[in-house]
Formats: C-alpha cells, structure tokens, sequence
C-alpha cells in the first residue's frame, strides 16, 4: 500500500493525498496545517474519499477518526474520535469535526490554530459499519451521514455460507410474530385470544424491516 488511497478535503482548501505519518501499513495520519489568511473563514467539514482505482483488500473498509493531542495527566498517546468510514460502496463521505470556534480541543481549524490530525485505519468492514449505526445523525453530514443505510453499504452480502433452510426461515417468522404480539394477549371466556389489529401492527413493522434490512432473518439473532 505505497501508493496514496485516500484524498482530503478540509472546506476551501487544496486536496491532499500525502499522509504526514504512516504509524502501520494500515493506518494513516494526515496532518491539516490551519488557515494561513487570518481572514480566511475556518473550516469545520471535510471530505475523505477514495483515490480513483484504488481498491480496498476484500472485507475491509475505512475507519475516519480525528485525532487529538492527551489530555489526561500522564496520557501519551493521543486521543481519536470515530467520525465514520468509507470503503466499497460509499466511497466519500462528507465528516462534520466539530465546531469551528473550539480552539482549544483541536476540533476545528481557523487561523493561529494548531494542526487538525485526521487519522485513516484500514479495518475489517462489520466493525467499521457497526460503529458507523451507533453515531448520532449529527455527527457527520451529505454523504457521511450515519445510519443503517450507510453502515450496509460497507459490508457486501455474503452468499458463500450454507443459507437458512426453509424450515428455520419460518421458524424464525413464527418466532418474531410470537414476540411481538404476546405483549397483546388477552382473554375471552377461557380462550386466549390476539387482537386483528395487533396482527396488522405486526405485518407492517415486519414488512418495513424485510425492506430495509433483506437479510435479518438470516442471521441468527
């Protein structure tokens, strides 16, 4: 991995695509020097994205961090804050690295400020998309916006492994309909009975998971 991967793009700056350091052959660090026009507006985004023809090893995508110098006593190593990832799928992403008037905390970048350190990690892709679906929706914006939709789309489908048989599909449909409606149960005369319109509630949530996440029943939750 001699060649450059990645390009940056701090707000109205040039693009960069040298890293200032290589700690690993899998991690990146890129060092943005602050604003040299004292008037010039200070940048709070920024753009990570994947150099054209650059290819991720299979199953790995991009972990996005921001890096800042210790803050506890005794602390040596700096401390990194997930802001999301990029890799096959979603290529860019657009991370907001916080408020352009925090100049203390090393979360934004105006003039007379010290270098913003902006951190790459090269990381397998179910850990990076699952740390993707825990961010809040404001900490990233445009492409990088956290949520399921974005987190998926770094790990590919697997159609390798042995798929569910029919029988276990429907053991699992029957067991998520059991959960969800014997929270609406009750009695008439000696019977147990279940509500319509607890069915219907049922049936759509159910329908409108199937949607968004196609595979649900066939991991084993």
């Amino acid at each position: 991995m001699s060649q450059p991967l990645f390009g940056l793009v701090p707000a109205g700056q040039p693009v960069l695509v040298t890293p200032t350091q290589t700690p690993t052959p899998t991690s990146f660090l890129y060092a943005i020097p602050p604003t040299p026009n004292p008037g010039a507006k200070p940048f709070s985004h920024i753009v990570v994205f994947l150099l054209p023809g650059v290819t991720l090893p299979p199953g790995t995508a991009a972990a996005i961090y921001l890096v800042t110098p210790p803050t506890a006593p005794g602390q040596t190593e700096p401390n990194s804050r997930f802001l999301g990832g990029i890799g096959p799928g979603k290529e860019s992403a657009i991370f907001k690295i916080g408020n352009p008037s925090s100049s203390a905390s090393g979360t934004g970048a105006a003039a007379g400020q010290s270098n913003v350190v902006i951190g790459v990690s090269i990381e397998p892709a179910e850990s990076v998309a699952a740390r993707i679906s825990e961010l809040p929706s404001s900490s990233s914006s445009g492409a990088g916006t956290a949520g399921t939709a974005e987190a998926g789309a770094l790990v590919p489908v697997s159609r390798t492994g042995q798929q569910p048989s029919t029988l276990v599909l429907a053991q699992r449909i029957i067991k998520n309909a059991f959960n969800f409606l014997a929270s609406f149960s009750g009695t008439a005369g000696q019977v147990e009975v279940v509500p319509l319109k607890a069915f219907e509630e049922w049936w759509r949530k159910f329908e409108g998971k199937v949607r968004s996440d196609p595979t649900f029943l066939e991991r084993d939750e």
